[in-house]
């Protein structure tokens, strides 16, 4: 058995770390949680760690042991990143072992919710605040919305699309922006919160030691830590969000016996009851969703979706006393130590049932599952908790350059290491901002949840900025530019699902309000698939691209997985539905082109040439080079799958030559829109008229080059200043231009330590807790900055590959990134010395066919054949030095 502590629980003496490891690996090979697939397994190939009697804390091992001072080791199972290492590795100024680790850390409690510390499972969230006297656990749980499905059609929309249509072709803009109004719909539901898991502790921690207090989100566990004194005593609280087991547990334990009393209870904002049960050791809460957008009055409340909630809570310890207050809350006192465990459901069915006809019964469905896990220990949790979360994490590692001390960044919070890095521009924190965003990508969409909306899935408001919706003109699809790239395929499977159920509104939307087949999405959407335009004006409103955009996302999945059956069975019906919509859309206009009448560039307006401002024309540059992808990808499609004669794929064929091309305007920049309009807002936010550049690829420095050279312009143009989500895409844009300079200018420039008290003052930036701001917070900049510093180091096509196309030099000098994925099924390793070329590896995986890759570097391209299940290792002279078997 283990070595055990005073703090090591008697029940949890069941069975060593390492044991109940190895027990929750073969359980999870049979266990599904409840309405969600089990976690694929990752590859069997041991690397030692050892985990000590205190969960959390953790070493790296170089060679792997049984057991070393009564403490097991835990084998973590290779990752797919380690299955290649430079010959020669990259050496830095500092050691090893002084390089920060990958934590988001703090010295206080949380003051805002941007300082709270977020956990997630995909589907449940949590942000800790680490109060010591009072303390509070603000839950989240993906299905919690407003409102009912809907009717995503409007039987007027097409006599207003005839009057707008004629307005453009009459060049009255500003008339055709007014009268699309008529065109536009009812705005989305909002997503809601769950509740607080609401603590208060005996009054000795009124005052306690502040220069012991640690608050800290480490980002190799997923877990976060809360640590402080009082009178002597170390008091510890661990917090993690299991997929494995779909709960949220929280333990708490101190250095001293019988030391941990507090009051515990559950409350929401939104309608709902609590009351104790399981003697006193249950907490269970019930509520509902207003089933409309604005909450009716307490004597008008149609229900809409329902949920429940149970906290569980143990306790041990001979002193130990747990009575119920009030039916209401749970009182503690006097424990060794206590694990709280809160499971959540929801009567949510999906997006075309009504939960007033749900057959989901979410107090059945939370105690039946609380039950199934009631019998895991915390350490079986946990160690369950680690396989799942690190076979996904551990997949990519970067590895930058350092440029102060490691001693003086482990002193730093990181608030302080955001508010020097203007002037230490500290890689580390690069580092730790890329893998924060995988982090969050992970912790906030899993196979089976909801799509990571706005925030994600964290949330405190009833009435979040912009409803928390998911927003389909660069939002939603920035969440998930970085789970191809950065090696978190799976985590994209949500918005895949989401792209289905938007098809099933999206059809009955196009044939009502267009007279058109297929499907469409427009702007802005909720858990509901809404499909119709937004309320208001058409300059956001007007956008029926969303649903387009999303597709290309499909026909990317399948260029970096080369997975024949995703495309065969789920990514090509859907983009035949889209294309469909698209063929019908695009009207016969000038020159002989086809166009699309109404067309908007988003959330930017023009000066008409009668002086009057509009957002309301024809073909924006925007428009064509998403229709272009769509078209290519279904083209594409098609030929691998033998469908090359369809009619659609003819039609489709026969309509790419006609599309408008990019036009560049008279200042050398790309233009917006078809005409060269005078732009009222130079520094406009969106780069909507770049989208052929990234993330498409109909603009490229090779292909095009005097399209580039207006892309670069246009950049030059755009500025630097935006929200977060802004930065993180003028960062890749920069990079696919290969202009290093400005790209790090752009990653510079996202670390701002921003003001919660004073945030309107503030473009972009993070606030103390990693969180990007628009402002405020959005999600988008965190899930995209991982993709874009990815862009910075390997780009590719399914034939080509690029090197460090937009590296640093001066920044990051040396550095290693690893597990990145590329086009083609391929994954990369690289390793750069004095801001060159040292090595890379290449690996295929599970391919049965020889590619043959273009590698390019600085000017010079080299073939090569990758063949599957090998590593290759390539010198700094693009040359292939060594093969080995995976």
């Amino acid at each position: 058995m283990a070595k055990m502590t005073a703090q090591s629980p008697p029940s949890f003496q069941l069975t060593a770390l390492v044991l109940t490891l190895c027990v929750a690996i073969t359980h999870s090979l049979h266990f599904s949680p409840p309405h969600l697939p089990s976690p694929s397994l990752p590859s069997s190939r041991p690397r030692s760690r050892i985990l000590g009697s205190e969960p959390g804390a953790e070493r790296d091992l170089g060679v792997p042991a049984a057991m070393e001072d009564g403490e097991w080791v835990l084998l973590r199972r290779l990752a797919e990143k380690d299955y290649w290492d430079p010959t020669t590795p990259v050496k830095d100024d500092d050691t090893e072992g002084s390089r920060p680790p990958l934590k988001v850390t703090s010295s206080e409690p949380a003051k805002h919710w941007t300082d709270a510390l977020p956990i997630g499972n995909g589907r449940l969230g949590a942000m800790v605040w680490g109060g010591v006297a009072n303390d509070t656990l603000q839950l989240n749980e993906d299905t919690l919305w407003t409102g009912t499905p809907g009717n995503y059609t409007n039987p007027d929309a097409p006599a207003a699309l005839s009057v707008v249509r004629k307005l453009v072709d009459n060049g009255q803009y500003a008339e055709a922006t007014e009268a699309a109004v008529r065109l536009s719909g009812n705005p989305s539901d909002v997503y809601q919160l769950l509740g607080d898991i609401n603590f208060k502790f005996d009054d000795s921690h009124l005052s306690y030691d502040e220069g012991s207090y640690i608050r800290e989100l480490d980002l190799e566990t997923a877990m976060v830590m809360v640590k402080y004194a009082v009178g002597g005593v170390e008091f510890t609280r661990e917090y993690f969000a299991s997929y494995p087991d779909q709960a949220i547990v929280l333990k708490l334990s101190a250095s001293k016996l019988a030391s941990i009393s507090f009051t515990v209870s559950l409350d929401s904002k939104l309608h709902h009851h609590t009351f104790v049960t399981n003697g006193s050791n249950q907490i269970v809460m019930q509520g509902s969703c207003p089933g409309t957008r604005i909450a009716p009055s307490d004597n008008d409340n149609p229900k809409g979706i329902q949920f429940s909630a149970v906290l569980n809570i143990q306790v041990s310890g001979d002193k130990a006393v747990i009575t119920a207050l009030d039916d209401k809350k749970v009182s503690v006192k006097d424990t060794d130590w206590a694990v709280l465990v809160l499971v959540a459901s929801s009567s949510f069915d999906g997006p075309f049932t009504e939960p007033s006809e749900s057959q989901k019964d979410p107090t059945s469905d939370s105690m039946r599952h609380m039950g199934s896990i009631g019998n895991l220990s915390y350490s079986n949790l946990l160690a369950r908790h680690l396989d799942d979360y690190q076979s996904l994490f551990h997949r990519a590692s970067i590895q930058l350059s350092k440029s102060v001390p490691g001693e003086n960044v482990g002193k730093k919070t990181t608030a302080e290491r955001v508010k020097s890095f203007r002037d230490d521009e500290d890689p580390s924190l690069v580092e730790l901002l890329f893998q924060y965003g995988r982090y969050l990508l992970i912790s906030s969409s899993r196979p089976g949840t909801q799509v990571a909306n706005l925030q994600g899935i964290w949330n405190d408001k009833i009435e979040p900025p912009w409803d928390g919706a998911p927003h389909l003109n660069v939002n939603l699809q920035m969440n998930y530019w970085s789970s191809l790239s950065c090696n978190l395929r799976e985590c994209q499977e949500p918005l895949f699902d989401y792209i289905s159920s938007l098809s099933v509104n999206g059809k009955k939307t196009a044939e009502v309000n267009y007279g058109a087949n297929g499907w469409v999405a427009h702007q802005v959407s909720d858990i509901w698939a809404k499909t119709s335009p937004d309320r208001g004006q058409a300059v956001w409103a007007l956008w029926p691209m969303g649903g387009a955009w999303l597709c290309t996302h499909l026909w990317e999945h399948y260029t970096y997985t080369l997975d024949i059956d995703f495309l065969k069975v789920k990514a090509y019906p859907l983009l035949e539905g889209c294309t469909s919509f698209l063929l019908d859309w695009l009207i016969e206009g000038r020159g002989g082109y086809l166009e699309t009448n109404p067309s908007t560039s988003p959330e930017h307006t023009f000066i008409a040439p009668d002086g009057k401002p509009a957002s309301v024309s024809y073909s924006t540059t925007m428009d064509m080079a998403i229709i272009k992808e769509v078209f290519s990808a279904i083209v594409s499609a098609a030929e691998i799958l033998g469908r090359k004669e369809d009619a659609l794929v003819k039609r489709v064929v026969e309509a790419l030559p006609k599309l408008l091309p990019t036009k560049i305007a008279r200042d050398g920049s790309i233009m917006e829109w078809a005409q060269d309009f005078k732009d009222p807002e130079i520094h406009h936010r969106h780069l909507s008229h770049l989208f052929g550049l990234f993330p498409g690829h109909t603009i490229s420095v090779e292909e095009t080059p005097d399209l580039s050279k207006a892309a670069n312009h246009t950049l030059y143009k755009r500025g630097e200043e935006g929200p977060g989500w802004s930065t993180i895409w003028k960062i890749a844009l920069w990079a696919r231009l290969h202009n290093n300079e400005n790209a790090y200018r752009m990653v510079k420039h996202l670390f701002d330590l921003v003001d919660p008290d004073h945030e309107g003052n503030y473009e972009g930036g993070l606030y103390s807790n990693l969180f990007t701001a628009h402002p405020p917070f959005q999600i988008d900049a965190n899930l995209g900055f991982p993709a874009a510093v990815a862009e910075m180091l390997v780009q590719s096509t399914v034939k080509d590959l690029y090197l460090l196309p937009a590296l640093p030099q001066d920044k990051w000098p040396n550095g290693c990134v690893k597990g990145l994925k590329a086009r083609g099924g391929l994954t990369i390793n690289i390793c750069w010395r004095e801001g060159d070329l040292h090595e890379f590896g290449i690996w295929l995986n599970n391919q049965n066919a020889v590619t043959v890759q273009r590698l390019h570097y600085r000017g010079t391209t080299t073939m090569t054949n990758i063949y599957p299940g090998k590593v290759h290792t390539f010198n700094e002279q693009l040359k292939c030095v060594k093969t080995n078997s995976l």
